[in-house]
């Protein structure tokens, strides 16, 4: 059984890591290396959780805030093999007890239904009736 640590940098052997995550979901499996180098260099926080031993990336989520009023949490994703495991569970309290976030009022996310009540542990819940999500999609 794996012990797991965490880490807030995704240097480029992680990030060999993290592509290989991105390829096994299905938001994620056509992003490219140097556009996810780029968007981890703007990203307010990433967390990675990494296997002891071997250091391999088996968890991975991040957020991007403006520290007072909203954080928007992205990409949490755990390894198949690692999941069912609570692994998830400490991936999101960990960016919860982050102290970047500690001042938040609104900490958001969107995901598939069936991971709605994954995501009531800890108090999300839809916004109300008169929210809605909307998207402007530019380019590939």
């Amino acid at each position: 059984m794996s012990s797991y640590h965490f880490v807030e940098q995704i240097d480029d052997r992680l990030r060999g890591d993290l592509m290989e995550l991105y390829r096994h979901e299905w938001w994620t499996n056509q992003r490219r290396d140097e556009d996810v180098t780029r968007m981890l260099q703007h990203s307010d926080l990433v967390v990675g959780v990494c296997t002891d031993p071997g250091g391999q990336l088996v968890g991975f989520a991040r957020v991007l805030t403006d520290r007072v009023f909203k954080a928007l949490v992205f990409d949490v994703i755990v390894a198949e093999a690692h999941r069912n495991s609570g692994l998830g569970r400490r991936l999101v309290q960990f960016l919860l007890d982050h102290p970047m976030l500690a001042d938040v009022r609104h900490i958001e996310l969107y995901c598939k239904p069936e991971l709605i009540p994954f995501y009531k542990q800890w108090g999300f819940i839809a916004p109300g009736p008169n929210v809605n999500y909307l998207r402007l999609t530019r380019g590939a």
